[in-house]
């Protein structure tokens, strides 16, 4: 069975699936995206990231190119044509087509691609022995908060922690703060409190982080939105990452540095269960 992507309007084979040469996402990383778990048909936190989707468009001086209502149309038929009902769904929005010019364009249609593949979830032993991460300076923009396309930063990153044999790398400001992962949202505990850094223009306001926050109060663990620093994330007592597709996976070294017992903790365990809860619920 083939693959069916979407592209401007048609759904076709991924394999002839392209947008044009001088598509200015292609050109500029002029554009954003959205990724989106699919658990039985069902987008997960679809409103919050259509929120996003249409916030960080605006952040740029775009509008959506349709309506939420017209997009779950449009990822219900690619579902359906896919055979897929459990799936990873990825959006992406660019400015469109115009000839190679920094200025933006007075008159510009908006190219849209999904994409969907077969939902894979974290590794067991990831999630039940924890995992390994580093940290590197954060070099990207001053707009992490844009859901953007233009990821070359946090590849690079991404390939550091890679090589190095480790998850992830969290990115650590000029101040010696720990901001985000390459492509996670960062968290450490002391105590019954989990914090994060505050959802300002240094990190992605994550769509799992939202939803762990209310699970977090729906469990009585408090929640501090602050900077820390990565002396204070090495001596937490426990510290994790969340994004769509990882979830909650708990972080049991930082650097080489052991964190809390080397074991996932109580918190972290916690807030995993009820995350699946939530992952699964169709109130999601």
């Amino acid at each position: 069975m083939p693959r069916i992507s979407y592209v401007n309007g048609h759904y076709t084979r991924h394999s002839q699936a392209g947008v044009h040469i001088e598509d200015r996402g292609y050109q500029f990383a002029d554009g954003v995206y959205e990724v989106i778990v699919v658990v039985e048909g069902r987008m997960v936190d679809a409103d919050l990231h259509f929120a996003r989707l249409e916030r960080s468009l605006r952040e740029i001086r775009m509008e959506m190119p349709f309506g939420v209502d017209v997009f779950r149309l449009k990822v219900a038929e690619l579902l359906r044509l896919n055979h897929l009902r459990n799936a990873s769904l990825y959006i992406q929005v660019s400015r469109g087509v115009a000839p190679r010019n920094h200025q933006i364009p007075d008159e510009i249609q908006p190219a849209v691609v999904m994409t969907v593949r077969p939902l894979a979830v974290p590794k067991r032993e990831w999630v039940k022995d924890g995992v390994s991460i580093i940290t590197v300076p954060d070099i990207r923009w001053k707009r992490p908060d844009i859901k953007s396309v233009s990821l070359l930063p946090n590849i690079l990153a991404k390939d550091v922690a890679v090589r190095d044999g480790v998850y992830e790398a969290w990115q650590v400001d000029n101040k010696g703060m720990v901001t985000e992962g390459t492509s996670t949202n960062a968290w450490i505990v002391e105590g019954r409190s989990v914090i994060t850094y505050p959802p300002e223009n240094a990190i992605l306001n994550g769509v799992t982080r939202l939803a762990l926050m209310k699970i977090a109060a729906e469990a009585k663990i408090k929640v501090e939105e602050r900077p820390f620093s990565v002396e204070e994330a090495k001596g937490a007592d426990e510290a994790f990452l969340t994004s769509s597709t990882a979830f909650l996976i708990p972080i049991v070294d930082i650097d080489g540095n052991r964190v809390g017992n080397g074991e996932p903790g109580p918190v972290s365990r916690t807030l995993l269960e009820g995350y699946y809860s939530h992952l699964w619920s169709s109130d999601a």
